[in-house]
């Protein structure tokens, strides 16, 4: 049912970065400037990656957050760019949505950086 997804609900750039590893140009997302409660969605899955309070401005030009829910990722080592960074993907259906940096704030002194586009923004309803 995901790889049907891919196909029939996913735009050209969402695919290229959830299968191919891609990296949507930075101040593209219209979830950089984000700042009501709510929670952050795969858009390959739906599955729930983010808290809309671990979300922080970090001045990448990508949605950037300071802690992940449990258990939403898997990580791997890319070289990508001659070094080496930690590239994190969706444990439910294998998308990529971006990096894990330590220059982020406390608590956790980590930046999720994450590509906007593979993103879902769900608002708390009162």
């Amino acid at each position: 049912m995901i790889e049907e997804k891919y196909h029939t609900e996913l735009t050209p750039e969402q695919i290229f970065i959830l299968k191919q590893e891609g990296t949507e140009t930075p101040g593209s997302s219209v979830l950089n400037n984000e700042k009501r409660e709510g929670s952050y969605h795969c858009v390959g899955c739906g599955t729930k990656l983010f808290e809309s309070k671990t979300k922080y401005e970090s001045g990448s030009g990508w949605p950037s957050f300071f802690q992940a829910l449990p258990n939403v990722f898997e990580t791997k080592t890319d070289h990508n760019t001659g070094y080496a960074r930690t590239e994190y993907h969706c444990k439910k259906c294998g998308g990529h949505h971006g990096h894990i940096f330590d220059d982020g704030p406390k608590p956790t002194g980590k930046r999720y950086c994450n590509n906007g586009v593979c993103l879902v923004f769900k608002l708390i309803q009162d």
